[in-house]
């Protein structure tokens, strides 16, 4: 789908095997790592990745969910690491969807602060902390269309998904985006 100048992308693969600029970690509040993508992007990514998420827990604290830290990727191919903090889902009723869409807003627009034009996103949240793939693949698109409508500055936001089932609820919610359905 494009909208404006920005390209939105499904790509079935590993997000640490992604050519962007920045590539976007499911990170958990403690920015320390954990598993799953979190776990994938840092051991890719090396030392230094965790070195800098230590020191922005030194000196900010925690990444409360909802918000985004960015560091180098080390040695991931691509400039910068964005680490996303999810809500975990709690029956969609506590602010789940405004939080996933926030974090998917501040990892853009802390991308584009430094100077970053492609981005990769996993699928935030859908792991270990439980949120729909439908209704999350529905808000992360829906918080990039927004984005791309706003700002003209990313050339692709890219998701990658790793199983065929998030690709499918994924591509069904940008088919939907792409039929007019409004964003989330």
């Amino acid at each position: 789908m494009r909208v404006g100048k920005t390209e939105i992308t499904l790509v079935r693969g590993d997000i640490t095997k992604q050519s962007v600029e920045a590539i976007v970690n499911a990170a958990n509040s403690g920015l320390l790592g954990g598993g799953g993508v979190d776990g994938a992007i840092h051991a890719a990514g090396g030392p230094e990745i965790l070195a800098e998420c230590r020191e922005i827990r030194e000196t900010r604290g925690r990444c409360p969910p909802g918000e985004a830290v960015i560091t180098t990727a080390g040695r991931l191919p691509a400039r910068h690491v964005v680490h996303a903090v999810g809500p975990v889902w709690r029956g969609g009723n506590r602010g789940e969807a405004g939080l996933l869409a926030s974090c998917h807003a501040r990892s853009l627009a802390l991308a584009a602060a430094h100077g970053d034009r492609t981005i990769a996103f996993p699928a935030i949240s859908t792991g270990a902390y439980g949120y729909p793939v439908r209704e999350a693949a529905r808000v992360a698109l829906g918080a990039a269309v927004r984005y791309a409508r706003e700002h003209d500055h990313f050339d692709e936001i890219r998701f990658v998904l790793f199983s065929e089932g998030d690709h499918e609820a994924f591509r069904e919610a940008l088919e939907a985006l792409g039929a007019g359905e409004s964003p989330a």
